[in-house]
C-alpha cells in the first residue's frame, strides 16, 4: 500500500477574479491530494506582486495580467517587463492558464437594445449611449481605450460629451451595469457572469488582445506539491469549473 503522502500547506496567490472558481476547485482537490492544504491569498495582481516581492510566503501565483509574472520572472528582461531583475519563478513552470473575455453588458431588459461593439460605437459617436467603462490604470480601462482606438474613437470628446462614466475596477463598473445607471458597460465575461449581466458582445483579440491569466510555480521548497496543484488546474474537471463562470482554454 502507499505510503500515506507528507501534508503539505500550499499557499496560492491568485487574482481576485478566480475567488469563487477556485473555491471550487480546493473540493475538488481534496480528492486528489488528501495531504495538502489549500490556502488562498486572494487580490488583485498589483497587490500580490508586491507582497511577493515583499518576501510573502507563495507557492503558486496566478495574475490577471501577464504584467505582474513578467514582473518576477527572470526569464524576462526589462524591455520583457522585468525592470528590477527580480527572480521568483521556478523557470519552466509558467503556463498561460486562462483566457477572460473583455464583454460588453447590459442591464436587465437591456434597455437601449444594445447588442454589439459596433452599435455601441455608433451610439458613443452620435450621443445616444451611455457608457461605464474601467480607468485608464486599471486593466479593464485600457481593454476598453484599445476598442476605442480600434473604432477610431476619441475618448477625451466622448468624455466632453457626457456619454462616459468611469469605475476605478471593474467591480465599480459592473455594479454601475447592474443599477443600471448606464445604458451598457464594458467588463470581463466572468464579472457580467457573477453578477448575472447579459453579455451582448465579446471583444475579438483583434480589436484589444488577448486577456491571459498566467500561473506559476515560484521557489521554495515546495515546489513539488505547488507543481501538482498547477498540473490538476490545467484538468478537465478544473477547467469545466473555470468554464463555468465565463474563463476560456488560454
Amino acid at each position: 500500500e502507499d505510503p500515506v503522502a507528507e501534508p503539505v500547506e500550499l499557499i496560492v496567490f491568485a487574482a481576485a477574479s478566480m475567488t469563487e472558481t477556485l473555491n471550487q476547485i480546493a473540493e475538488l482537490y481534496k480528492e486528489v491530494a488528501p495531504n495538502v492544504t489549500l490556502v488562498y491569498n486572494f487580490d488583485s495582481s498589483g497587490t500580490l506582486k508586491t507582497q511577493i516581492e515583499e518576501g510573502a510566503d507563495c507557492d503558486v501565483f496566478i495574475s490577471a495580467a501577464p504584467k505582474q509574472m513578467n514582473a518576477l520572472d527572470a526569464s524576462r528582461d526589462a524591455d520583457g517587463g522585468n525592470a528590477d531583475g527580480l527572480d521568483f519563478v521556478l523557470q519552466g513552470t509558467r503556463i498561460n492558464l486562462l483566457e477572460n473575455k473583455v464583454a460588453l453588458a447590459v442591464p436587465e431588459g437591456n434597455p437601449k437594445n444594445i447588442t454589439s461593439y459596433d452599435e455601441l460605437a455608433a451610439g458613443l459617436q452620435d450621443g445616444t449611449v451611455f457608457l461605464a467603462m474601467g480607468n485608464a490604470d486599471v486593466p479593464v480601462g485600457q481593454y476598453t481605450q484599445k476598442i476605442f482606438a480600434c473604432y477610431g474613437l476619441d475618448e477625451e470628446a466622448l468624455a466632453n460629451a457626457g456619454v462616459l462614466t468611469y469605475g476605478t475596477n471593474v467591480k465599480e463598473v459592473t455594479t454601475q451595469v447592474s443599477e443600471a445607471a448606464v445604458d451598457c458597460g464594458i467588463i470581463y465575461a466572468t464579472d457580467a457572469f457573477s453578477a448575472g449581466l447579459t453579455v451582448v458582445d465579446t471583444a475579438t483579440a483583434e480589436m484589444c488582445g488577448q486577456v491571459i491569466y498566467p500561473a506559476a510555480v515560484l521557489k521554495g521548497d515546495k515546489e513539488d506539491a505547488a507543481q501538482d496543484f498547477l498540473a490538476y488546474l490545467q484538468t478537465d474537471a478544473a477547467m469545466t469549473v473555470f468554464e463555468s463562470v465565463g474563463f476560456s482554454v488560454a
